[in-house]
């Protein structure tokens, strides 16, 4: 029972974890590197999509501003011909209120060309032509008093109008911003669980370097063993040569027999002891040929397990490699060669057998004195060169492990940056979008000043001229409209 628990522990430790752990622990690597690849087209889409909009709003505001300046020539132009408007009302009013006037005076003149006691018309005329030209002036200053109003209530118009798309696109940015920080939330957080997997996949891939350990180690011994089994063989050949010497040397005694057992001399054999040393000679010659079936058998199974074991070396190998270059086929193959001739057993070869081969290749490798043989060297040479291949592919894992974590980390000093950038960002349009309320906040407070001091300064006008204040008062009834 002893050999079959010492073969069972072998088994085992060569086996080590199944191979669908290995193939699942590289499809989560895929799985974390297609994300972070996801991540960095998330992020470029991100910039792209900033560098559209800005764009847009950039052609945007051009086209305002053309809209602006289109506009403004419309509104000079509506203000020109409403100017022109007014000018030709006052003229047909002044033309009007003349004629009427005129009448009165001439009626005057009539009544007074009736009375002799009446002053002459050019007395009469000219203070009111002096009274004409005075108000003329007040009309003109006032005329230039409501140009000057209206063009500063146009220009405060627009900066109003201004302020308020900065104040928008101000509001824009902001949410932008919210965005941006949420989206970059998202992909912290993605970066966490990433960072979470890699420390798994790291646990992972020292399990397997512990188990790579452990199969190099159990190489070691099979190479020991292979050596033995060199032993062996050297051993059986030592046997064959023994046998046909002895089959020489009873073919010879045989003849000496049987030429020469009549004689009466010393020399010759006695019966008894021939057919004693031949019963001697056949069991020795039994014993040999079951050595060298046992040897046989034993080379038999030795010859199975180099063959399996080489199979689940290759097996690593392609997984390695696989895992190292991100290949899709390989660790396939290399599953299906591993569940296929590693866990296979012929029925002309019972596991009894197997480990009664194992331990009596153990037993003759502690027994016997090793040896210099090509075959045995030959063995090591590919065992060293498979032990070399793993090596190198667990380096090469552990580098592409290493670039990988400094690519997330590279990753996360990027997002980090960003979201430094953007919360400056929005500092900065909050302060703006601050300094223009304070801006808009004081200009409605001077228009509400200067309609203030309209009001108050049309409540304090001349009164010499009482046919002339429905028209003044209706201009600052308009402005004040418009400041409202």
């Amino acid at each position: 029972m002893k050999p079959t628990s010492e073969m069972d522990d072998l088994i085992n430790l060569l086996h080590g974890s199944d191979p669908s752990e290995s193939s699942s622990a590289v499809s989560r690597t895929k799985l974390e590197d297609r994300e972070l690849c996801e991540a960095q087209a998330e992020i470029k889409a991100l910039r792209l999509s900033e560098r559209a909009r800005e764009k847009a709003v950039e052609e945007v505001t051009e086209e305002l501003t053309i809209l602006d300046e289109k506009l403004k020539l419309t509104e000079s132009l509506l203000e020109s011909k409403n100017l022109e408007i007014k000018r030709i009302n006052d003229e047909k009013k002044a033309s009007m209120a003349a004629q009427f006037a005129a009448e009165a005076t001439l009626r005057r003149v009539h009544a007074a060309q009736k009375d002799d006691d009446m002053p002459p018309i050019e007395a009469i005329l000219a203070p009111l032509e002096a009274d004409l030209k005075l108000a003329r002036q007040e009309i003109a200053k006032l005329q230039d008093d409501n140009k000057a109003l209206d063009r500063l209530t146009k220009s405060k118009e627009a900066a109003l109008l201004e302020a308020e798309r900065t104040v928008e696109i101000a509001l824009a940015k902001a949410s932008m911003v919210d965005d941006l920080q949420n989206k970059n939330q998202e992909l912290m957080k993605q970066i966490d669980i990433c960072q979470e997997e890699n420390k798994i996949l790291d646990k992972l891939h020292r399990q397997k370097v512990s188990e790579v350990e452990k199969l190099s180690q159990t190489v070691r011994e099979l190479e020991e063993a292979v050596l033995a089994g060199g032993a062996a063989a050297n051993a059986v050949r030592d046997y064959q040569r023994k046998v046909q010497e002895m089959n020489v040397t009873a073919n010879r005694v045989a003849v000496v027999v049987a030429n020469e057992w009549k004689d009466a001399n010393d020399k010759v054999m006695p019966v008894r002891q021939w057919l004693e040393d031949r019963r001697f000679m056949q069991g020795e010659m039994q014993q040999l040929r079951d050595k060298l079936a046992v040897a046989e058998r034993t080379a038999r199974s030795e010859a199975l397990l180099k063959d399996k074991y080489q199979l689940r070396l290759k097996v690593l190998e392609e997984s390695l490699r696989t895992s190292s270059s991100g290949g899709s086929r390989l660790p396939v193959e290399g599953r299906s060669i591993s569940n296929g001739p590693l866990r296979r057993q012929t029925p002309s070869q019972p596991r009894s057998s197997f480990s009664f081969g194992a331990s009596t290749v153990l037993k003759h490798a502690k027994g016997l004195p090793s040896q210099s043989d090509m075959v045995s060297g030959l063995l090591y040479d590919m065992l060293q060169k498979e032990v070399v291949n793993l090596r190198k592919g667990i380096h090469e894992k552990d580098q592409s492990l290493k670039d990988k974590d400094d690519a997330i980390e590279m990753l996360a000093k990027k997002v980090d940056t960003l979201t430094k950038a953007m919360e400056i960002e929005a500092k900065k349009m909050r302060r703006e979008v601050a300094a223009m309320e304070k801006e808009v906040a004081a200009m409605r407070v001077d228009k509400v000043h200067e309609s203030r001091a309209k009001k108050l300064g049309s409540s304090k006008g001349p009164i010499n001229s009482p046919q002339m204040l429905p028209g003044r008062t209706l201009p600052r009834a308009g402005l004040v409209r418009n400041l409202q």
